[in-house]
């Protein structure tokens, strides 16, 4: 082999591959992120953004490989190691859902480019884009908010002003509701709905009202996905299962959009 011939796949092998495993089980992963967690020589799976349908103990039998759990201070705090690994190994990093749906992805990439490492990313779907399930046009959707558990003093009212903003433009809102893994702790629609209702408490603008109409969502992509609309009221009262969960706010309706969110009415 040539020295240069050499050199290209070095460049090409020592790398950092980012890969989206899409939105609910193993086979959601792309043919080319398969391949590329077959021939990596480290794999990790990242841990702490959202959930998935196929356990670890799966996903390592089906890709024949150990994936090491990286967690928010790995990615976030001590990323440099992470990316040590990338100067002298095939390094692959798998997120659930699509890899550059949380900003903390994309700064672990800017932090990679600044190293002179080499990067990939293989995009998946997420449900930035599954919400389209529900019959809501995509481009009709504002800014995505997320709604945290409230702790203590801790009571954000963010989500209520993006509403706010997204209403102002006849725009929908998507809501993602906080979830902690490690802990076992994952925030319902109904838990969603009772934050929402807080901030209309306290900041009184008539935003959020009994009445008001609302599409939850469980497991967007899964085979038992759920999706129930209809007044506030209704779908505080409904349980949709298993995480993760979001909530949609509609803005202005085109009448295509109001007939197809009938389908999911909360009666069902």
């Amino acid at each position: 082999m040539s020295h240069k011939l050499f050199m290209l796949v070095n460049i090409i092998i020592l790398m950092l591959s980012i890969i989206g495993l899409g939105l609910w089980d193993v086979t959601d992963i792309s043919i080319k992120g398969l391949e590329r967690v077959k021939a990596a020589d480290v794999v990790y799976l990242e841990t702490y953004t959202s959930v998935f349908g196929t356990p670890v103990e799966d996903l390592e039998k089906f890709f024949g490989k150990k994936l090491l759990r990286a967690d928010r201070q790995l990615v976030e705090q001590t990323a440099e190691r992470l990316l040590a690994e990338c100067r002298r190994k095939s390094v692959v990093l798998l997120i659930y859902g699509d890899p550059l749906c949380a900003t903390t992805h994309v700064d672990l990439l800017a932090r990679a480019h600044a190293d002179g490492i080499s990067t990939e990313i293989l995009q998946n779907a997420s449900v930035l884009t599954a919400v389209a399930r529900t019959g809501l046009q995509l481009y009709k959707f504002g800014k995505t908010g997320s709604i945290p558990f409230s702790q203590g003093d801790y009571q954000p009212e963010t989500p209520y002003i993006v509403l706010k903003e997204n209403l102002s433009i006849g725009a929908h809102t998507l809501f993602l509701l906080d979830l902690r893994p490690d802990e076992q702790k994952f925030m319902t629609v109904t838990e969603g709905v009772r934050e929402l209702q807080r901030m209309e408490i306290k900041q009184g603008k008539g935003l959020i009202k009994d009445s008001a109409v609302i599409i939850g969502c469980a497991r967007l992509g899964a085979p038992d996905e759920m999706i129930r609309a209809g007044t506030l009221r209704e779908i505080a009262k409904i349980d949709l299962g298993k995480p993760p969960h979001c909530i949609i706010v509609p803005g202005k309706l085109h009448f295509v959009e109001e007939e197809w969110i009938k389908k999911w009415t909360a009666e069902k």
